[in-house]
């Protein structure tokens, strides 16, 4: 089972990446605007580069990278992924696309990003990706995500595939991929924190009008120092702290140390804040 795969970015040097690092730090930080622009762009590019010459007739069914309860950055970049690649496959023929997830079990803390290669694989291998097999019979499989470094990840997606037996024909597809193996993994994390320096860099992003919460936004706000999330506490709203809150709670990070003190000012806010209605 060999898996065509496609990025639209190949990174090859630091010095070019072919998009903007600012943006992509913005994408990864729950810029919904950005992520159109990258799904759009990522659709025009895998039809031009196969689908143009390559229509596939049978049931596409397109799958984000996997997610426990908070979607990834990915999860915003294909919905318009899918709503570009649709207009063209009807356009040509083609089914509209159907869309199911990877669940994914484990949580952690750690920034994926700033990992070396071993060290990715060492801490993704104690996770496990599951998916709805019956589901996905006959169909072609389009796998979603927003940059390829090490792999990793894709090494998962096949695992599973293996271990599922799965014998669909199956695309890996990629916003950006790093092509020179001499540039080091952590490069990610140049990328993602490009123009997010602190929390408070964040407030653009979100009171931008078309914010969307994602994993690493979540983590990041939780793992900030308690003087400086108190702070920006105060300037968002009670619909984004009881979402926020939410959110944490259904991705289980109420059990991950690190986010307990900053959890637990949210939790004060949201019963002093009912408190005052009442």
């Amino acid at each position: 089972m060999i898996p065509y795969t496609y990025s639209l970015h190949k990174i090859e040097s630091t010095a070019n990446f072919g998009f903007n690092p600012d943006h992509y730090s913005r994408f990864k930080f729950g810029d919904n605007l950005i992520a159109k622009s990258f799904g759009k762009d990522l659709a025009d590019g895998f039809i031009k580069y196969y689908l143009a010459d390559n229509l596939i007739t049978d049931q596409i069914v397109v799958i984000s990278s996997p997610y426990s309860f908070i979607p990834t950055a990915t999860f915003a970049m294909k919905n318009y992924f899918v709503s570009q690649l649709n207009r063209w496959l009807v356009e040509n023929g083609g089914l509209q696309v159907q869309e199911t997830k990877v669940h994914r079990t484990v949580t952690y803390k750690e920034d994926y990003g700033e990992l070396s290669a071993e060290e990715r694989l060492s801490l993704i291998g104690n996770d496990s990706f599951h998916i709805d097999k019956e589901f996905l019979m006959g169909k072609t499989l389009l796998f979603l995500d927003d940059i390829k470094i090490t792999g990793s990840h894709e090494r998962m997606i096949l695992k599973m595939a293996k271990e599922y037996g799965l014998s669909n024909e199956m695309h890996m597809l990629y916003f950006a991929e790093l092509v020179n193996k001499n540039i080091h993994p952590n490069v990610e994390n140049f990328l993602n924190y490009h123009q997010i320096k602190s929390i408070f860099d964040l407030e653009e992003i979100i009171d931008g009008g078309d914010f969307c919460f994602n994993t690493r936004i979540v983590k990041y706000i939780l793992n900030t120092a308690t003087e400086s999330f108190t702070i920006f506490l105060e300037s968002r709203t009670s619909e984004f702290i009881n979402e926020l809150y939410d959110l944490a709670l259904g991705n289980g990070y109420h059990s991950i140390e690190a986010y307990a003190e900053n959890l637990l000012q949210i939790k004060d806010y949201i019963k002093n804040n009912n408190y005052k209605l009442i």
